[in-house]
């Protein structure tokens, strides 16, 4: 996210207590784990970081079922870390949302989507319906809509969390 917000990104990190070393050695453990053959694959990788989700639900689509596991995070208290699996463990997805019961963040115009400040969700409620795209990563993408004005928009996630929009 530091490439997005690096100042938002220091603030958190300030907030958190933690320092600069601290955050790369946490980035360089992460990056080492997502990696490695010996870290569990699935939802296991997750686990392994994070400890035991606050939260597991069986959920149905059709005839796929799949769980969804959420953890609480300190930096967000009104969001959570969600990873879909599928059958097998395979992951699905994996982002922030909004937490179940917190109300969605007042979002009257474009200029209300401000980094961090909403998730893909709050912008689907709003603006939606939404076109993904491919980011430049697999924690990264896109999504294009259109204002009540009728101008185009794409806004930049990472995580499920806003970092920018630019007019199309």
């Amino acid at each position: 996210m530091a490439d997005y917000q690096a100042e938002v990104v220091e603030e958190a990190v300030r907030a958190l207590g933690a320092s600069r070393t601290e955050m790369r050695e946490v980035n360089a453990r992460w990056q080492r784990m997502a990696r490695s053959r010996a870290v569990p694959r699935g939802r296991g990788r997750f686990v392994a970081v994070l400890g035991p989700p606050d939260v597991v639900r069986g959920r149905r689509l059709g005839d796929v079922e799949y769980e969804v596991a959420q953890w609480a995070l300190a930096l967000w208290p009104e969001l959570r870390f969600e990873v879909v699996t599928a059958a097998g463990g395979v992951v699905l997805q994996e982002w922030l949302v909004r937490a179940d019961g917190v109300e969605v963040p007042a979002l009257e115009s474009v200029a209300d989507l401000t980094p961090w400040a909403c998730v893909v969700g709050d912008l689907e409620l709003r603006f939606g319906p939404l076109t993904y795209r491919e980011g430049e990563g697999p924690s990264r993408w896109h999504a294009g809509f259109t204002a009540p004005d009728g101008r185009r928009y794409v806004a930049h996630f990472v995580w499920g969390l806003l970092q920018t929009v630019t007019e199309v």
